[in-house]
């Protein structure tokens, strides 16, 4: 299974010190849960390879997770306007690799210091950690913000302004149980309902009308 490079070697550390204790004490309680705690991270830090959809107008998920909050807000730093916000919240068991929603050029970024509450909390998306992107793709403008949750004290982006990447691509992640949510102007609406699951890179969840292209 594919490992992300950030998780790399805090797996093999949480492995080795597994596999020592295994060896000096046996399969015991020690043992086992550190074992447990290694597949965890292990897990955590997977990263598969995935067959990314294309098509006219397609939007992406750029996360792994549920739909917690689906609602009509106003949007000023990049879309400037009314927008839709689509929150989806990954928990600690979801893949935290994130993934670009549109083929596009990083044309916003802003990285707020702040909170750690639980990610599901309505208050995480405006108290805190948070790294936002603005992106301009050649139909529709998105915006993308990796909120850091309760177990989550580190972001990881690895775009900056004036950075292309096409639609699927890795971006970054957000460590142990965070959130991930999407700005689309209001013209471009949702295709998904609360409680949908949702993958990085895979799940459709809005489509440019012909309209606007």
């Amino acid at each position: 299974m594919p490992i992300a490079s950030e998780g790399f070697r805090l797996s093999v550390a949480f492995s080795a010190i597994a596999l020592l204790f295994h060896h000096l004490l046996g399969f015991g309680l020690v043992a086992g849960v550190l074992w447990i705690l290694a597949i965890f991270v292990v897990s955590f830090f997977r990263d598969p390879e995935r067959e990314i959809p294309l098509g006219r107008g397609l939007v992406l998920s750029p996360a792994d997770g549920t739909i917690i909050r689906i609602q009509e807000v106003d949007e000023p730093r990049f879309i400037q306007g009314r927008a839709w916000m689509v929150g989806i919240f990954m928990s600690p068991f979801n893949c935290h690799v994130n993934r670009f929603p549109i083929s596009g050029h990083v044309r916003h970024r802003t990285y707020i210091p702040g909170e750690f509450l639980a990610a599901f909390e309505p208050k995480a998306s405006e108290l805190n950690e948070q790294n936002i992107l603005g992106i301009q793709g050649s139909e529709i403008k998105v915006l993308v913000r990796q909120i850091a949750g309760f177990l989550a004290r580190r972001i990881v982006c690895h775009v900056d302004l004036g950075d292309s990447r096409a639609i699927g691509e890795r971006f970054g992640l957000i460590q142990f149980g965070s959130r991930c949510d999407v700005f689309l102007p209001l013209g471009v609406a949702p295709r998904v309902k609360l409680g949908d699951r949702v993958k990085a890179g895979l799940t459709v969840l809005a489509r440019v009308p012909e309209s606007n292209a």
